[in-house]
């Protein structure tokens, strides 16, 4: 068995790995990333008869405040930013389209509440971007609003934003200190939405591109399967074929992954506690399709069903063949609803549904689709009784974690990235 030392060693080579492993290199740090399979972990990009399909919410919110804008900058990534544009996104109420209240502009112009109420929630937001408002961490955003006496129409407008943005059919269960922290960043944000050019995995390029030009290794196929500790610091990772040393260590699997990895450890209880949890689970329905069905939206929001779909070529042309449309439906579901059978058909229906309704003809136009019953966009689901994992344990002293199951900031990528870049600046402030 053969014996390999770095300075860090990140296990795990999805967004939080990657980003990691790019800082620290860049910084002077000889680091090894170790993947089990292919690098991006969820967030992948698949080529299918010509089409790039996206696993996984490829939007980045509020990209001007976003973590990976730092990483842009300070490690001169190459992102071709396609920035929505709210003007095309609408509200399906049933029996009408109407503006989604994405920004001012969008508010003003919305069917979905009343002139006074627009008013009443012109204030709520105020209060969140000034963060008068913080909310309580043992309040759901319900309680909350109740208790605040909130009008009933302005308690479903913030519900319905809080649906399309925390991918939940029950936004009512988020706590609402999380809840002002989000939107107080996403009602600042000039750029509220972007996607990026060739999706997933031209970010993913990037990183392995920065940590290479750094002299740092990346190892796919590589499953750690343990680790060796002495004392409060973990000496080793476990693989098949070697063990791996390393004086800094950043787990970036999920907890459910993590626990088996840290058996018969001071950890094992600590993390088992975090693997319980239940994530964010989406059915997502994307169709390639052979020519453009032109309408003049981008965006649309089922409201009543709890679903969306997007027009990914819109932003992203290189997702397609030539005259070719990429579209991406996403349905929510209930924690109840993951894995039943006839539910899953039901929502797959519900989208079909949408499709014939937005963009008639499509099945005329269909390449190829793909059907995701169980994509899951986020690790941890908000809800009163889920807290993230921190990104440090008292344990030992040089084992950090990140993900977008760890404490962090904003939701889906931005709590990998965010954990990502608090996680790398504690390991550099030990220099």
């Amino acid at each position: 068995m053969t014996t390999n030392h770095y300075d860090v060693v990140v296990v795990g080579g999805g967004l939080a790995g990657l980003s990691t492993a790019a800082y620290l290199s860049s910084k002077g740090k000889k680091v090894a990333v170790l993947e089990r399979g292919q690098l991006g972990g969820r967030a992948v990009t698949l080529k299918i008869k010509g089409f790039n399909f996206n696993f996984g919410a490829h939007a980045i919110y509020a990209r001007d405040s976003s973590v990976l804008r730092t990483f842009e900058k300070e490690l001169d990534l190459h992102i071709d930013w396609q920035d929505f544009n709210p003007n095309k996104a609408k509200y399906d109420t049933g029996d009408m389209l109407t503006a989604v209240p994405a920004n001012v502009q969008g508010l003003f112009q919305t069917k979905l509440l009343k002139a006074f109420d627009k008013v009443l929630f012109t204030f709520e937001i105020l209060k969140t971007m000034l963060k008068m408002e913080t909310g309580h961490p043992h309040l759901s955003i319900q309680k909350w609003m109740e208790k605040k006496h909130i009008n009933e129409e302005v308690q479903e407008m913030m519900l319905t934003l809080a649906s399309s943005n925390f991918f939940t059919r029950e936004p009512e269960k988020i706590p609402s200190d999380v809840f002002f922290n989000y939107y107080s960043r996403l009602f600042t944000t000039n750029k509220p939405v972007a996607y990026i050019g060739g999706g997933w995995q031209a970010l993913i390029t990037e990183f392995v591109r920065v940590i290479e030009a750094n002299n740092g290794t990346v190892l796919t196929k590589t499953k750690v399967e343990g680790v060796r500790v002495e004392d409060d610091r973990v000496v080793a990772v476990m693989t098949p074929e070697e063990e791996i040393t390393g004086d800094e260590f950043v787990c970036c699997i999920p907890p459910k992954e993590m626990v088996k990895v840290f058996q018969e450890t001071r950890l094992e209880h600590a993390i088992a506690q975090y693997a319980e949890y239940e994530p964010t689970v989406v059915v997502v329905y994307d169709v390639g399709l052979k020519e453009r069905i032109d309408v003049p939206y981008s965006y649309i929001y089922d409201k009543q069903n709890n679903i969306f779909i997007t027009d990914i070529s819109y932003y992203d042309h290189t997702c397609v063949p030539e005259g070719g449309q990429l579209l991406q439906a996403t349905a929510y579901l209930r924690q109840s609803e993951v894995g039943n059978k006839e539910i899953i058909e039901q929502r797959k229906q519900e989208i079909e549904n949408l499709y014939d309704k937005h963009f008639p003809g499509w099945r005329e136009q269909l390449v190829v689709p793909r059907v995701s019953t169980r994509a899951i966009v986020q690790e941890i689901k908000w809800t009163m009784n889920q807290k993230p994992m921190p990104i440090s344990l008292p344990d030992y002293r040089n084992l950090f974690f990140a993900g977008d199951w760890c404490e962090g900031q904003g939701q889906l990528s931005e709590l990998s990235f965010s954990s990502a870049y608090n996680v790398s600046k504690l390991i550099l402030e030990k220099e």
